[in-house]
């Protein structure tokens, strides 16, 4: 996962650069109210801090504690696919999310009773194309296939079960 903080600037005179700490610990220094950290493992959550520190090296207290978390591809996934869920799959029904959480990874399955797909049928968005069509859609599972460390899907007549699963660190 990545982590983006801004803040506001420091009201010192002679500020010289800003320290970023992460559970306590200094992770960085910027020069700017910005900072930016990634290889962080998915599903946690961190709290960050920040001390400026003056041209004579003096530090101030520690801002108040944010807190991060790393969902936000989790988030993009789930919304895509529920997306794809009501559009495609001609549910007269609703569709059904099931959350199956476990130590290492967070899986998810969206199920329709709707009618069903041939994954064969469906070919890979070309950027050249949809750049100069009208029609820019059309990159759903592409985009849940990016954002998730594995995705598989079952769908026939009776309906479509997508699985998404998201490891706790990224490496797995």
């Amino acid at each position: 996962g990545q982590t983006q903080l801004s803040w506001l600037e420091s009201s010192a005179n002679d500020l010289d650069y800003y320290k970023v700490y992460r559970e306590g610990e200094m992770v960085g220094m910027t020069g700017s109210t910005s900072f930016s950290e990634s290889g962080l493992p998915y599903l946690s959550s961190f709290n960050y801090s920040v001390k400026s520190v003056d041209t004579h090296g003096n530090e101030s207290v520690l801002s108040e504690t944010v807190s991060v978390a790393h969902t936000t591809e989790i988030s993009m996934a789930l919304i895509e696919a529920c997306i794809n869920a009501f559009e495609h799959s001609e549910t007269k029904t609703e569709i059904f999310i099931n959350f199956i959480i476990s130590d290492d990874s967070l899986t998810i399955k969206v199920i329709d009773k709707g009618k069903g797909f041939d994954a064969s049928s469906i070919p890979l968005p070309d950027i050249d194309d949809k750049l100069v069509s009208d029609k820019k859609r059309g990159w759903g599972l592409m985009l849940i296939k990016e954002l998730m460390d594995n995705v598989d899907y079952e769908s026939d007549h009776t309906g479509t079960t997508l699985t998404m699963v998201k490891n706790k660190n990224k490496d797995e």
